[in-house]
């Protein structure tokens, strides 16, 4: 078993920064892959970020790519995702996510274990 707790989002200005946290507790969680989900207001849940156990490779969706970026401290138990060069299209309830032996990193059913999320707002 694996909880996780998300902390980090906020309100930000376009082109503004924020550092999302992802901490976990449980046992072996180094042994879990962890990716990075949102889902603004009235859409789907939808890929962001995915992070190996090993802490390579890294994945990302394209809308993110060259902005985010994924990475991993496993003697602190926790995820991170930096978010730079932020739109108002990040808008939304970020949640991470971890699962021990995965075959898509991309999908949401994938996952079995899901912190509560944090909200992160980009003012235009």
């Amino acid at each position: 078993q694996v909880q996780l707790v998300e902390s980090g989002g906020g309100l930000v200005q376009a082109g503004g920064s924020l550092r999302l946290s992802c901490a976990a507790s449980g046992r072996s969680f180094n042994s879990y892959h962890t990716a990075w989900f949102r889902q603004a207001l009235g859409k789907e849940r939808e890929f962001v970020a995915a992070i190996s156990w090993s802490g390579s490779p890294t994945y990302y969706a394209d809308s993110v790519k060259g902005r985010f970026t994924i990475s991993r401290d496993n003697a602190k138990n926790t995820v991170y995702l930096q978010m730079n060069s932020l739109k108002p299209e990040d808008t939304a309830v970020y949640y991470c996510a971890a699962q021990l032996r995965i075959r898509n990193l991309y999908a949401v059913h994938e996952y079995n274990y899901w912190g509560q999320g944090t909200q992160v707002t980009v003012s235009s």
